[in-house]
């Protein structure tokens, strides 16, 4: 084995780790954060209201393509979400048959809440940090969420 490809191998365990630590850390501090607004909804959610308040409204199988998920998760994600008023169903205008899901203002409400709430939690978290480190964190993530969402595309 090459010194590169040593090297390479290193880097890549040690991406590995700090992944698996930020998804455990990342729940943690999400449980163990105090304020009502972070528990007025739960990932799932919050997931599809961010989706749905960016992308527009869309019918179950997009969200669940788009999402990565079963369409039978996502049906009873969307189901528990409209018995808590927080999305609506409409006749989908482009196949009459089907329906499309929108946030209703109150899910809207919410998922505004729990962005405003994580949004001063990070600012908390990333104080020390310079802004051109908190852009490049931003960057990086967002390459690695697309990386990762590309790879499951494929499969």
């Amino acid at each position: 084995m090459r010194d590169d490809d040593n090297t390479e191998e290193v880097t890549l365990g040690r991406i590995e780790t700090e992944v698996a630590l930020l998804m455990r850390l990342g729940e943690a501090t999400r449980r163990a954060t105090g304020t009502a607004e972070h528990r007025v909804l739960d990932r799932a959610a919050y997931v599809i209201l961010r989706h749905l308040d960016q992308a527009g409204p869309q019918n179950v199988s997009a969200l669940a393509a788009r999402l990565n998920l079963d369409g039978s998760t996502v049906t009873r994600q969307v189901s528990a979400l409209q018995r808590d008023g927080l999305i609506a169903r409409t006749p989908d205008p482009a196949d009459g048959r089907g329906t499309v899901i929108s946030p209703t203002p109150a899910g809207l409400q919410r998922m505004a809440a729990v962005r405003a709430a994580r949004t001063r939690l990070y600012g908390d978290i990333l104080a020390g940090w310079t802004s051109d480190d908190r852009d490049t964190l931003a960057d990086m993530l967002h390459r690695l969420n697309e990386a990762l969402d590309a790879r499951n595309r494929r499969r």
